[in-house]
């Protein structure tokens, strides 16, 4: 049974604005912690939150940056904080790693997504895992797009 998607969850950060430069610090030449993100229109219902970043423009194809998943519903994610399990990101690891483009600006998608029950996925499972899982489970979802610049 298909899940009817309410109106979009609103995401944004005080870090930055949407389609705009991510501060040096949220990046990998700077201290490599995640923007705070802000997290609001969560549906009635909602058991767990999702995140997921990538980097779309990526020479070899989309990386991805952090993947966490049964987040509590809550409204903030605080800077350099992880209040949900972590998934590998494109170098493997159980973390945020922020932007490091090789030239020029790119986009990186932070979205969000709420959920009508908590994940059963091991510790360091993957985006595609996480896709899967997440699949007939998403009551809303929400993005916010980051630039980086080199």
């Amino acid at each position: 049974m298909a899940i009817v998607l309410n109106k979009p969850l609103a995401i944004e950060s005080p870090a930055f604005a949407n389609n705009k430069l991510i501060p040096g610090k949220y990046t990998y030449v700077g201290s490599n912690v995640n923007p705070a993100l802000f997290i609001s229109s969560i549906p009635n219902g909602t058991k767990s939150l999702a995140l997921i970043v990538d980097y779309p423009d990526a020479p070899a194809g989309t990386f991805d940056h952090w993947i966490m998943w049964n987040i509590p519903v809550i409204n903030i994610i605080g800077e350099n904080s992880a209040p949900g399990v972590q998934g590998k990101n494109g170098k493997g690891e159980n973390k945020y790693l922020g932007p490091c483009t090789p030239s020029g600006t790119s986009h990186y998608n932070f979205k969000v997504y709420a959920l009508n029950t908590r994940l059963n996925l091991p510790i360091g499972a993957d985006k595609i895992s996480l896709l899967k899982a997440m699949d007939l489970h998403i009551l809303a979802s929400g993005g916010l797009i980051g630039l980086f610049k080199k």
